[in-house]
């Protein structure tokens, strides 16, 4: 099959679903842009910042849910169950999941005040709920944190070419912040110049590669982005986190740009088979695949980006659709490129393949290999490379993020629910978050990684539960996400049994973890179950 066709019929059933089933959504929602949002109502000159544009609130949103997920998650599936299966999950999954569970993430927060949806949780599902809903949510995001300052250290290791590229969007997003807010400077101006010195950044570290002499440069790495992250989640949003996003979504929508055009001169056929197997040595097509892929169809982190920051920051309701339904049929859009990259743009069998590829880990490595093949006719020899700087450059986005909204929940739960005085203030809270997520990040505890793609599906499923009886209370229509919360709770549920089966003797801790999740899983959907009954006896 030609991967021409396959692109194609994608990116149709994309635009499908936004022209279409979003309308259901923003009807469902009641949105109008006659609602005052928490930018406005809450402005605080720190998290809540009314977006100058909502394009660079866009970018910030995409940025941040983006990061390394839609790319990495079709690289690892592809090459285990073939790419047929994963392009279903992928544009189904974006469609009627992954949309539906952000945009309703983005909605609840702005009818909340701007609050985040575990503080929200208590409302709809009481104390209790909300105690377990933040302490999960807090330990997601922690493993976040930790998961993608290595991926981020481990590129600036293999590559040192993106050191100075990787830093310097960092000082060019801050002096884009100054020209945008401080200095009044019209925003495609501001875009313009900033683009440019982007790019010769990206020549500067083309020509001069810097590495680091000390014994573990890794480990070293891991510590200046969790610093750097924590950094970053204290300074005003619209000083760091907007104009650096925004910058980082211009090299996102350029790469995909390149990657579809170059498809299109290239059209190179599928090497990879559609179908290997519904069982492997990684576990069932059903459900692993689905919680190996995560961003590109459906991610329990993308709400905590929702009502964590870009809640916060949305000028007007009647631009909520495009950044919440919106960013998530983009995701889709460049997983379905990330996937044509490795199952087109390499060969299937020898020594330079892509299941040999794989087999080694290096799944940035990968992507990057595929990418720069389909965009010979573009790019030339400079394929890899730009897409190594463009999935650095979302990893380190993330990064910056989740530590901004765990210090939210840190501070709502332990600071203002459980009055610690010390989590009240954000400087103290946000080093106990880098500590943890070092600690994560190192030693035989990393081990509980495995665990981190099912209690992100989880969370996802959670989160979509909370809004199914929150719908319910307001008494309105909820089939658009009881569905999706049923069929990603019992596809976590049947995934956390088969973990603990796997671990039950051979890893305690692993074991241990997932037998958490189950309960704890267990015991919101009764709670919810409750609620819903009460609701319905009046």
């Amino acid at each position: 099959m030609n991967s021409l066709i396959l692109a194609v019929f994608c990116l149709a059933f994309f635009i499908f679903g936004y022209n279409f089933y979003r309308r259901k959504l923003t009807t469902l929602w009641e949105v109008s842009e006659q609602n005052p949002t928490p930018a406005h109502k809450n402005y605080d000159g720190v998290d809540y910042v009314p977006a100058k544009n909502w394009v660079i609130l866009f970018g910030h949103h995409y940025a941040s849910i983006a990061g390394a997920g839609p790319i990495l998650g079709p690289v690892i599936a592809c090459a285990i169950w073939g790419w047929f299966p994963a392009v279903i999950w992928i544009v189904f999954g974006s469609v009627f999941l992954g949309g539906v569970h952000d945009f309703s993430a983005l909605m609840i927060s702005l009818r909340n005040e701007g609050k985040s949806v575990a503080d929200i949780s208590e409302k709809v599902l009481g104390k209790n709920a909300r105690i377990f809903f933040s302490i999960f949510v807090i330990l997601a995001l922690i493993l976040v944190d930790a998961v993608f300052a290595i991926a981020a250290a481990k590129t600036l290791v293999k590559t040192a070419q993106i050191v100075i590229p990787t830093f310097s969007l960092i000082i060019i997003a801050v002096f884009t912040g100054f020209m945008i807010y401080k200095w009044k400077v019209p925003v495609p101006l501001a875009t313009i110049i900033a683009l440019v010195l982007v790019l010769f950044s990206l020549y500067l570290g083309y020509k001069n590669p810097v590495g680091l002499s000390v014994e573990n440069p890794l480990k070293l790495w891991i510590v200046i982005f969790l610093v750097y992250g924590g950094i970053a989640s204290l300074l005003p949003a619209n000083l760091l986190l907007q104009p650096r996003d925004y910058l980082s979504f211009y090299f996102l929508f350029i790469g995909l740009a390149i990657g579809y055009v170059g498809l299109f001169f290239s059209r190179p056929p599928i090497n990879a088979p559609a179908f290997i197997s519904f069982s492997t040595a990684r576990g069932m097509l059903w459900p692993t695949m689905c919680i190996i892929i995560a961003c590109g169809a459906i991610s329990g982190f993308h709400s905590l980006i929702s009502s964590g920051t870009t809640a916060k920051q949305l000028a007007s309701e009647k631009n909520a659709y495009k950044i919440g339904y919106g960013a998530m049929i983009f995701e889709g859009v460049l997983a379905i490129l990330a996937l044509i990259s490795v199952v087109a743009g390499l060969k299937w069998s020898g020594i330079n393949s892509y299941p040999a590829m794989v087999k080694t880990g290096d799944w940035i490595g990968t992507f990057a290999t595929g990418y720069g093949n389909i965009t010979k006719p573009i790019l030339g020899t400079w394929g890899a490379f730009v897409a190594m700087i463009i999935l650095n450059s979302f990893i380190v986005t993330t990064l910056d993020s989740a530590t901004r909204i765990t210090r939210y929940v840190f501070q709502e739960l332990f600071g203002e629910k459980f009055k610690i005085g010390l989590f009240k203030k954000s400087l103290p809270t946000t080093i106990v978050i880098i500590l943890i997520a070092y600690w994560f990040s190192t030693g035989p505890q990393k081990r509980i990684w495995p665990m981190f793609g099912a209690s992100n599906q989880l969370l996802a499923g959670l989160v979509l539960l909370v809004v199914t009886v929150w719908l319910k209370i307001k008494k309105k229509k909820n089939l658009y996400t009881a569905i999706p919360a049923g069929f990603m709770l019992l596809t976590t549920a049947f995934a956390l049994i088969l973990e603990m089966k796997k671990n039950f003797a051979s890893n305690n801790l692993l074991f241990g973890t997932a037998l958490i999740l189950f309960v704890a899983s267990i015991l919101m959907i009764w709670t919810a179950i409750e609620k819903i009954f009460k609701v319905k006896n009046g």
